[in-house]
């Protein structure tokens, strides 16, 4: 089991598969690298390195209680990075992953990360405020916290319906993705699970957005019913110095799994370009 130890002790579980140009994959919460197969694979077929780890707290990472804040993930991120010497990486993140490999690519990814791709994510900023009017209400992440705390052996597998677009009509719905969702998150901490929702509803990448120079693909679904995409991904383009907006008509949140394929051609031919 590949694993690395962080400056403050914290033990991060990774997977490096492969060799030439590495892509480094940044899951979702409260997943793991193991949400990544499908991409891991076809990339891996195309002749890349690809890197996923677990973040702190999440999968087979230690169980951390402390250090659950988005600029520890991506000095984590800048750690492992540099312990294996990845440069001119792409990094692709997806969800609260998708903050992740952002603040890593602003704060240290200079000479190191090429390009960049966000996947159904937060950035640049999810809460409703005086700033960000149409963000998700303070409420939902309130229930999120409650769930979590109180039951989340059984809100994981009621969430695993609107991530997916289980609920919709005609929906192909899968236990078999919907129970290794549950076994992801039941894998990691509950108190790193917790004290990332505060991370990924929270948290304002715009800056990060701003200074961005690499490249960067940003993919979501309209019909994302975890990640709204009008206050998401839009802005995010918008932001961005060198930024590409794809939006796929009924995709749901969790399209890096149920649309892999529309997903990774995207994705390749971003890279190849």
């Amino acid at each position: 089991m590949n694993k690395f130890t962080l400056k403050d002790g914290t033990e991060i579980y990774f997977k490096d598969l492969g060799a030439g140009q590495p892509i480094f994959f940044h899951h979702g919460w409260p997943l793991s690298s193991d949400d990544w197969d499908a991409q891991m694979m076809f990339f891996l077929n195309q002749g890349y390195r690809v890197i996923a780890h677990d973040r702190r707290g999440h999968g087979r990472s230690t169980q951390t209680y402390k250090g659950n804040d988005m600029d520890t993930y991506a000095q984590d991120v800048a750690e492992l990075a540099e312990f294996l010497d990845l440069k001119n990486a792409i990094h692709i993140g997806h969800s609260t992953g998708g903050g992740e490999a952002l603040r890593y690519a602003a704060q240290y990814g200079k000479g190191r990360v090429s390009k960049v791709v966000l996947i159904s994510a937060i950035t640049p900023y999810m809460i409703a405020d005086e700033r960000n009017p149409n963000g998700v209400p303070l409420a939902v992440f309130d229930d999120i916290r409650y769930n979590t705390l109180h039951n989340r052996q059984q809100f994981y597998q009621d969430l695993t319906i609107p991530f997916y677009g289980y609920n919709r009509e005609g929906a192909n719905v899968k236990k078999g993705i919907q129970d290794n969702w549950w076994r992801q998150g039941m894998m990691g901490g509950i108190k790193a699970q917790y004290d990332c929702i505060e991370v990924f509803s929270e948290t304002d990448f715009t800056e990060d957005l701003k200074s961005i120079d690499v490249p960067v693909l940003v993919q979501h679904g309209d019909d994302d019913q975890i990640v709204p995409y009008e206050t998401t991904a839009v802005k995010a383009a918008e932001l961005l110095k060198n930024g590409k907006l794809i939006i796929y008509p009924g995709f749901s949140h969790g399209m890096p799994t149920t649309e892999a394929e529309t997903i990774n051609k995207d994705i390749l031919e971003f890279i190849q370009s």
